[in-house]
């Protein structure tokens, strides 16, 4: 079994007046392939995360997650909140907790309470987000269904279906996400989590799993070594910058792909990220045809993805 590195530690956001506490899980040895932040309802804090496995549960499938104490509660009661409860707060905060922790873009897991700074994020920042697993949040019904359809965040909404209070009511609202699955923990409350964790824990590793599909690692014109995980994009086009300088650019694809630039130290090496539709066949193909600007050469790759 891979070991984890667990820590404690704080980070400063300007809103809050005084610093937010925060625990981080990652692998000790590997590669951290996607980044995971883990916020937490009014009556919990990121010790409950740390309890129940899931900090280090993320750590065994090679992510970095951070859990932070939200301001005014657990060891950040001393930081004052940008909002009261039930309201939203400025998409900034979690984009400044982010950007201070250098966690974009991120899988953002989000409890009840915690819906009133996820929400307002994820409507305003989709870039900064790689998916987003709301647990019967709050806030849910202060967005439009057209707000909802416009986010393209791949997204994992979990509830309990003994949560009266917020989980239909959640889902009513989530369900208008363009990129949703939905899991209903049988048997559990509000904190379904808490109520079922390895249930818990499966979901959420299987979703995750969706996310490595693969990527390709160029290390010339020719070769296209495999790489075995999935770059979330956030636009349309991709272009692959390699150490000489040059640009690569894709001219065609045999089956609709969606890339996201990479930069070359991602990986140590020059990266193309691409995301494909799922469910997916065990085994296929696709044609990329690119060309270097420096020479205006085009080269076809086959690229076989096996599951």
């Amino acid at each position: 079994m891979s070991a984890v590195r667990m820590t404690e530690g704080s980070v400063q956001v300007e809103s809050c007046k005084a610093p937010l506490f925060y625990r981080q899980s990652e692998p000790a040895a590997g590669e951290v392939r996607m980044s995971v932040l883990l916020l937490h309802g009014i009556r919990f804090s990121s010790e409950n995360w740390l309890n129940i496995g899931t900090l280090e549960t993320l750590a065994r499938a090679g992510c970095r997650a951070v859990a932070i104490d939200l301001p005014g509660l657990g060891r950040s009661k001393s930081a004052e909140a940008p909002a009261a409860v039930g309201e939203l707060a400025p998409a900034g905060f979690l984009r400044e907790v982010c950007e201070q922790l250098s966690l974009s873009p991120a899988v953002v897991i989000s409890p009840s309470l915690s819906g009133m700074y996820s929400l307002p994020f994820l409507m305003q920042h989709q870039a900064l987000i790689r998916a987003y697993v709301p647990v019967a949040p709050i806030c849910t019904d202060k967005f439009t269904a057209e707000q909802y359809q416009s986010v393209k965040v791949p997204s994992l909404i979990v509830y309990g279906d003994q949560d009266a209070q917020l989980g239909e009511l959640s889902l009513s609202n989530l369900r208008n996400l363009a990129n949703h699955s939905v899991v209903v923990m049988k048997g559990a409350g509000h904190p379904c989590y808490l109520d079922d964790r390895d249930t818990w824990h499966k979901a959420l590793t299987d979703f995750l799993k969706t996310l490595f599909i693969c990527t390709k690692e160029w290390s010339d014109m020719d070769r296209c070594p495999e790489k075995k995980e999935l770059n979330h994009p956030h636009t349309p086009t991709f272009t692959l910058t390699h150490s000489d300088g040059c640009s690569v650019e894709t001219h065609s694809l045999s089956l609709p792909l969606t890339f996201h630039p990479l930069s070359k130290t991602h990986l140590g090496s020059d990266v193309l990220g691409l995301l494909l539709p799922v469910p997916l066949p065990a085994c296929f193909s696709a044609s990329m045809f690119v060309t270097s600007n420096s020479t205006n050469n085009c080269t076809e790759c086959v690229v076989k993805f096996k599951l």
